[in-house]
């Protein structure tokens, strides 16, 4: 375990959607009825305010409540890890004051992505060197290439390593080579997340320590079972779920996004709910083909699953 590090990064973790109310006010009731469902489940955590949270779009007072009803929600049961970048570093750090006052387990955070050009690497380090010397949870790094665009490169991440209180990165970039040299270059105790369930198992293979996975919101059970299948050396079993999985979790991220994925939840009985404009959510046959991906995945898996 790293320095003062309380938590030790691995397994399945749910990158969870912000639940909305038709006026797009935050809904935490909705949140609550969300919660009683994956505490059912073999999720190992919960991620709070990020890409499928609409971070972007929730206010700073938004962002603390949601840490503080999901930690409560939790009941001690799933680590909470919370997502507090914001455009200032100022911002970041006084939402990492109600991220620890809220009693999340760890920190989220991406790089800083808007001035782009002053992105050098000494400053990225300062960034997040600053971010982990001030904040009282351990730090997970965030690299969302295809969001930000820029991308958080090996080296950076192992001179990052160093630092006794940032813990891990979750990696959404999909380039396993760059996954697998974080892995190779960064201590053991240094956790590496797969950023999503199309590139879970090949992430696992070259050493990640689990995943944080749009899919997990709905199917943390086949999340875990490619992990456990893997971890066993059950490799035939391992592939067939992954390659099973990809079409779920293509019609919840790149093709779809969060409306995909609310509108997969609400099929599968979660609450989803609407999105936030600027977002649109999808409608009509979209819809009707993401609830036909869920079914015909669900129904496959149980004929599989022992």
């Amino acid at each position: 375990m790293k320095g003062s590090a309380a938590l030790e990064l691995k397994g399945i973790y749910a990158p969870i959607p912000t639940p909305f109310n038709d006026d797009g006010d935050l809904d935490l009731d909705a949140l609550s009825l969300n919660f009683d469902k994956w505490l059912r489940t073999p999720l190992d955590g919960i991620v709070a305010s990020g890409s499928n949270g609409e971070w972007p779009l929730l206010g700073f007072a938004e962002r603390a409540a949601l840490f503080g009803a999901c930690t409560d929600l939790s009941r001690g049961r799933l680590k909470v890890i919370a997502g507090i970048h914001c455009p200032s570093t100022k911002e970041s750090l006084d939402l990492g004051i109600e991220a620890a006052r809220a009693g999340c387990d760890a920190v989220l955070v991406l790089p800083p992505h808007y001035y782009k050009g002053q992105n050098s690497r000494e400053g990225l380090l300062a960034y997040f060197r600053t971010i982990a010397d001030s904040v009282r949870l351990p730090v997970v790094l965030y690299n969302m290439p295809s969001n930000t665009g820029f991308n958080l490169v090996p080296d950076i991440v192992a001179t990052l390593s160093e630092h006794p209180n940032i813990i891990g990165i979750k990696d959404s970039s999909g380039d396993i080579v760059q996954i697998a040299s974080i892995c190779r270059d960064t201590p053991e105790e240094f956790g590496v997340f797969a950023g999503s369930g199309s590139f879970f198992l090949p992430s696992l293979a070259v050493g990640c320590s689990g995943g944080t996975m749009g899919v997990a919101n709905l199917f943390a059970d086949a999340c875990r079972d490619i992990f456990l299948s893997f971890r066993k050396g059950d490799l035939e079993r391992s592939r067939s779920l992954q390659l099973s999985i990809i079409e779920m979790n293509q019609a919840v991220t790149k093709r779809f996004g969060v409306p995909g994925l609310k509108a997969a939840m609400d099929h599968a009985g979660l609450y989803g709910g609407p999105v936030r404009p600027p977002l649109l959510p999808v409608k009509g046959e979209v819809r009707e083909e993401i609830g036909r991906i869920y079914d015909c995945f669900r129904s496959n898996y149980r004929e599989v699953s022992p």
